[in-house]
């Protein structure tokens, strides 16, 4: 009976851990698709802005890594699927954008530029973000950049919620919200995702 017991909760452990990797390896993959498409749009945005060429190969790099602080939440976070996140859970997962920041810092390589564009990507231009709090042109304008590319990639991919966003709803959405954004930034936004030619590498497919 003990060896039945045993075998038993061996195997539900193992089909856990398995069925952990899978969750894991499938948001592993969202997190890249959608670190690829902010990455390209940021870049295409700054370019539109005026940013010099270097600027925008940082946003570029930015955007790819820029929710990479969701790396060290992830055993929290998925251990949770299956539950409601309170509010103090909230705070918790909203610590991702500090965390990715000192990851890569500590890692070195990367400019105070990419640095700071990546803590601040949740800062609101009206001040209700986080990190800090941060309103108007106290947000560094990388973060600001990639507040609007991250929200619009966001809406424009599927969820497990929710099917994705076509790119006019997804803008109609943003406006509604346009509060949080550096206006200049949303219009140049905007120029770039209505062009005829649009670029690739902006829905999340």
């Amino acid at each position: 009976m003990i060896k039945e017991t045993q075998w038993s909760d061996r195997r539900a452990a193992g089909e856990f851990e398995s069925r952990s990797e899978r969750i894991l390896n499938f948001d592993l993959y969202s997190e890249l698709r959608h670190g690829v498409a902010v990455s390209n749009l940021a870049r295409q945005v700054a370019a539109e802005l005026g940013m010099s060429d270097e600027r925008c190969k940082e946003l570029a790099i930015a955007g790819l890594v820029h929710d990479i602080g969701k790396l060290k939440l992830k055993r929290y976070v998925y251990v949770r699927e299956h539950y409601p996140m309170v509010i103090e859970e909230m705070k918790y997962v909203r610590m991702h954008s500090a965390l990715g920041y000192e990851e890569l810092k500590e890692q070195g390589g990367y400019s105070d530029f990419i640095l700071e564009s990546i803590l601040y990507h949740h800062e609101n231009y009206d001040g209700s973000g986080y990190p800090s709090n941060l309103s108007g042109d106290d947000i560094p304008l990388g973060a600001r950049v990639l507040r609007v590319c991250d929200v619009f990639c966001a809406l424009t991919s599927d969820r497990p919620y929710r099917k994705a966003f076509d790119r006019n709803t997804a803008v109609e959405l943003m406006i509604e919200e346009v509060k949080n954004f550096d206006m200049r930034v949303f219009l140049a936004f905007q120029r770039v995702i209505h062009r005829s030619d649009r670029p690739s590498g902006i829905r999340e497919e």
